[in-house]
């Protein structure tokens, strides 16, 4: 298991918290990630993949209270759920509060949203106290990124940082589904 060191896990929110874009690992695949609040940071990951603003991005934490300024109040009937998913591989979409920028939630009113369980990325945002954009790390139509060498292959010096450390057990990206309907719009298995 490759675990960051602590001087790697602060420059990575060094590099997030100026507006830079880093890779880390997730559950399944390398991450790209910025600073949510900064639309110029967001626009450069957007670039690298080749992705339109339409689809919409996923944040991530390592706590339900760094994903509250982005969202509605969330219903008492949901909270039972999340508690139970979180924190976990399922990302859920949940109602985008009415600040939260487009280049977030794309063409939705939801936000997809995870408290990720994977230690790497619950350290990282621990320090940075927050919430940060994680898409999977390769350009639209590849496949994603499962390495730092795939990475530097990828991306060369295009991006600003990359955290090394070991994937999580998720052989696919996690399961995505929306919590007002129940549905699955991505399935892990």
């Amino acid at each position: 298991m490759i675990t960051p060191s602590a001087w790697q896990l602060h420059l990575a929110a060094r590099w997030i918290r100026s507006g830079g874009v880093i890779a880390y690992p997730t559950e399944a695949v390398f991450g790209l990630g910025c600073d949510p609040a900064n639309a110029e940071a967001v626009q450069r990951v957007l670039t690298l993949k080749n992705r339109s603003w339409r689809q919409g991005l996923i944040l991530i934490a390592s706590q339900q209270r760094q994903l509250e300024p982005w969202l509605q109040n969330i219903p008492d009937s949901w909270a039972g759920e999340l508690d139970n998913s979180w924190p976990g591989p399922t990302t859920w979409l949940l109602p985008a509060a009415r600040h939260c920028p487009r280049w977030l939630t794309g063409e939705h009113d939801t936000l997809a949203v995870r408290v990720t369980a994977h230690p790497v990325v619950r350290r990282l945002c621990a320090i940075v106290d927050g919430a940060i954009v994680s898409t999977s790390a390769n350009r639209s139509g590849q496949r994603p990124a499962r390495s730092v060498l795939d990475i530097r292959l990828r991306f060369g010096t295009e991006i600003d940082f990359v955290l090394p450390g070991s994937l999580g057990g998720q052989r696919r990206p996690t399961e995505i589904r929306d919590m007002a309907s129940g549905q699955f719009i991505r399935e892990s298995s």
